[in-house]
């Protein structure tokens, strides 16, 4: 169990995001921008790995062992396929200023003005879900490492105490800041793929390393501890 006060003060570290989205926001205005480069494309597409990852992949690779690897299909085969049809819908997006997948659907139908109120409807009702899972996420991951053992997790409090709603809120913030302020298709948003891009190298270098080489003695060692757990080494197995 950690004290509260240090898991909230290493949560304000992360607002040292805002300065790095504002940087790529900045390099942007002065024609040097820092997310032309592959290196940061490439970590900025981590962003797939957020809590869904943690408690989602995680969870199901302690249940399930290997065969959560079918999860990562879909944007497995997008970047497989993205030469032929993502292509395709980035071209057809730019002729046309299209923005959103309401907008785009919508435009192959008549520019249906229904049908894209419609689309946005069920894309709205589809993704609540899932940003309730996030925030979830990070309730669940707050209790684990401020409460005792013993103590159950799910608990009933005011709202006012529920550090949740504060991690929404910044979210909300970042995303007003330097997300969709301008309805443009040709808007790149560089602050925060720039953000996105150094968190992930945090997540390598901290979580990944740390853990791998610090907690444990490399990869071998990390295997070798789980095949001497009868439970793990049964997940290790097709």
């Amino acid at each position: 169990m950690l004290p509260a006060t240090l898991v909230v003060g290493a949560s304000f570290a992360y607002l040292l995001l805002f300065a790095v989205a504002s940087l790529g926001d900045r390099r942007a205005l002065q024609g040097r921008s820092l997310i032309g480069n592959a290196w940061v494309y490439a970590l900025s597409m981590a962003v797939y790995c957020t809590a869904w990852t943690y408690f989602g992949s995680v969870g199901r690779a302690a249940t399930a062992g290997i065969w959560f690897l079918p999860i990562y299909l879909g944007p497995t085969l997008a970047m497989v396929l993205a030469w032929l049809v993502v292509r395709k819908m980035v071209r057809i997006s730019k002729s046309y200023r299209i923005t959103s997948i309401a907008d785009f659907i919508g435009s192959r139908y008549g520019k249906s003005p229904l049908l894209a109120g419609l689309v946005t409807l069920i894309t709205v009702v589809g993704i609540i879900p899932y940003v309730a899972l996030q925030l979830k996420a990070v309730s669940v991951g707050y209790a684990v490492m401020t409460k005792p053992l013993s103590e159950p997790i799910a608990g009933q409090g005011h709202w006012s105490g529920d550090i949740t709603l504060y991690f929404a809120l910044a979210l909300a913030a970042f995303s007003v800041v330097f997300g969709a302020r301008r309805i443009d298709s040709s808007e790149r948003h560089e602050g925060m793929v720039a953000a996105i891009a150094f968190e992930s190298l945090v997540k390598l270098l901290a979580v990944g390393l740390f853990v791998t080489y610090g907690l444990f003695d490399g990869m071998a060692d990390l295997f070798a501890r789980a095949g001497a757990v009868p439970e793990l080494a049964a997940l290790l197995v097709i």
